[in-house]
């Protein structure tokens, strides 16, 4: 038997010590497994993709007399049909939006990651919902900078609260995902995203709007962008992604900036990867002329919708008594929070035994957790797998 010795110690900076490895994306290495029915990662169904779609836009920019110009290296910016067709998109829906206000980058993470680097120095503060995307908080602690939660209600963040906090710690940003937010699936209300406004005109404080869940509306009225309103306008780096409406493997994401930042997130994506992938971008800016984009956000809200109400039906009888949970209009999770003593991360492990996974909420804190809290995500079985799915549940938190 062969022994190979450890290497050397590599020389890892400084700044990657205290970011954690993602727990969700660990937890999903656990349930690849056949047999389990997850309920933990935020994925869109696969079997919703456009993938007929989809397979004819790549064919057609990769045809002779196209397939040069797609695979040849790009612009920073990103390829200029895309760029006007997500601008439409956004003025569409209520952020007017032109072409050259857009950075195409390799879906929406890595817009954190460089508006990160542009932003922040180590010991800065960044406000952030309290819970907060995990990811988010990762890529703020690889900046160097230190998360401070904001309270936040079934009505969203606390717009008092970031005015408090912003006089205490003088932070560079907030960071917020005011509709169908991960991982609660909360969304902030019309009045206090325009209270938010004006803390932000008062303060002077800059925000990240990230907005991936928007178009997954089940019910009630749109909600108005924070980057649209006036006081917040002028300070809000939007951000969004084809992930959850088109598909993840894409790698389609955006930032939308205000004039001054234009230059230095350029050259950060610059530093970064040169550009995102040129034939990815042209098959998509190809899908979207071609595809008929409402009718299949249509179809994606349809089957979401009856996979949200299968898993809000079942979670009365699956809960122990004293638990709460909460009833999203739209996006792809809920929030569940269990009685007094328990740990929903002690618990994951009879969950596994039972062949069902969530992710504890624990994670999600930028400094105290609850560890009673669990995030479910409903968009990946149909209703019956759902039901058994809650069933499985039921064994494992009795």
């Amino acid at each position: 038997m062969s022994f190979s010795p450890p290497g050397p110690s590599a020389p890892v900076a400084a700044r990657l010590r205290g970011v954690a490895s993602s727990p969700v994306r660990e937890i999903l290495a656990l349930t690849e497994k056949p047999g389990v029915l997850s309920f933990a990662g935020g994925l869109p169904a696969p079997e919703l993709f456009d993938h007929e779609g989809l397979g004819e836009a790549f064919a057609a920019v990769l045809a002779p007399g196209r397939a040069g110009r797609s695979l040849q290296y790009s612009t920073t910016e990103g390829d200029p049909e895309l760029r006007r067709r997500v601008a439409d998109r956004l003025s569409r829906r209520g952020l007017p939006t032109g072409p050259e206000e857009l950075l195409i980058t390799s879906g929406s993470q890595q817009a954190l990651t460089l508006i990160a680097a542009v932003f922040l120095e180590p010991g800065d503060r960044v406000l952030v919902e309290d819970p907060s995307y995990l990811a988010a908080l990762q890529a703020f602690q690889l900046a160097g900078a230190i998360p401070i939660p904001v309270p936040c209600d079934e009505d969203g963040i606390d717009p008092d609260a970031v005015e408090r906090l912003v006089a205490e710690h003088r932070p560079k940003l907030l960071y917020v995902v005011p509709t169908f937010h991960n991982p609660t699936g909360r969304t902030l209300t019309e009045e206090r995203r325009r209270a938010l406004a004006e803390v932000m005109e008062r303060t002077n404080l800059w925000a990240i709007e990230d907005d991936p869940y928007g178009e997954l509306r089940y019910a009630g009225e749109p909600s108005t962008p924070l980057a649209a309103i006036p006081g917040a306008a002028e300070r809000t780096l939007a951000l969004s992604t084809l992930s959850k409406v088109a598909a993840p493997g894409l790698r389609i994401g955006w930032v939308r900036t205000p004039p001054s930042l234009r230059t230095p997130l350029t050259i950060a994506k610059q530093a970064a990867d040169l550009h995102s992938s040129t034939v990815d971008q042209a098959a998509t800016a190809h899908w979207l002329a071609h595809v008929d984009l409402d009718a299949h956000l249509g179809r994606l809200r349809h089957v979401y919708r009856e996979r949200r109400d299968a898993m809000l039906e079942a979670l009365p009888s699956t809960l122990p008594e004293g638990s709460t949970f909460n009833r999203p209009d739209g996006g792809m999770f809920l929030w569940v929070r269990l009685p007094e003593g328990r740990d929903a991360t002690a618990l994951l492990p009879r969950a596994i035994e039972q062949q069902v996974a969530y992710v504890p909420g624990a994670p999600f804190y930028a400094t105290t957790p609850d560890p009673r809290t669990l995030r479910l995500s409903f968009t990946t079985h149909a209703p019956d797998e759902i039901r058994e799915g809650m069933a499985r549940l039921k064994v494992a938190l009795a």
